[in-house]
């Protein structure tokens, strides 16, 4: 937990990156009736039944010094999903000499993914481009893109998509529009707050 706290804290630098990458799943949910469109002094009405249409995956990579992320729908978060979420990653980063990624113990983000996915030599080249900070089990509330999801969530998808073709529409209008804003996380958790916070994990001297 300390060691994320406080690579939270250092500054800016181009050539080493700070970068935050997390996931989620995203029910497809379709209407079963047509809504009643909205009237002057009412607003529309939906149906409570709905019809599933199947789950999909939401990728998301936040530099929150800078107030940029990239998401990207996809139908699957397997091992090889992500290491194309990273090579997007690495490319977007071209010009650094090596990205810090911090993200949570997934059973997926581990450099054996990169080797299942890609040939030998450009796995190995891809894996060097980065320095891998895991958060702590059960503490993948440390990692910044589950702010920007619950934002995206609040923001984007806080209503019934049917489709992936759809989902993916609004949420590359969301990430263009945030991107624009440069909006950034101001995060305040610090080492010392969680020194007082969660004494309960350090042992008494």
């Amino acid at each position: 937990m300390e060691t994320v706290l406080d690579i939270y804290k250092l500054p800016y630098d181009p050539l080493y990156p700070l970068v935050c990458m997390g996931e989620s799943p995203k029910h497809l949910i379709g209407e079963t009736k047509l809504p009643i469109p909205a009237q002057p002094g009412r607003l529309a009405r939906y149906d409570y039944e709905y019809s599933r249409k199947g789950v999909c995956k939401i990728f998301i990579a936040t530099e929150p010094l800078m107030g940029k992320r990239i998401v990207r729908v996809t139908s699957n978060r397997k091992k090889q999903d992500w290491a194309k979420f990273l090579e997007e990653i690495a490319r977007k980063y071209r010009h650094a000499e090596r990205i810090t990624l911090v993200m949570d113990n997934f059973n997926t983000h581990k450099p054996g993914s990169l080797y299942e996915t890609f040939k030998p030599k450009k796995a190995r080249t891809l894996l060097d481009r980065f320095e891998f900070i895991h958060t702590p089990m059960h503490g993948s509330w440390l990692n910044m893109p589950e702010i920007e999801l619950r934002v995206l969530s609040n923001q984007c998808l806080n209503r019934r998509i049917d489709t992936m073709t759809e989902e993916r529409r609004q949420v590359g209008a969301w990430e263009k529009e945030r991107n624009n804003k440069e909006a950034i996380i101001n995060r305040r958790f610090t080492t010392e707050n969680a020194r007082i916070k969660s004494k309960r994990l350090y042992p008494s001297v």
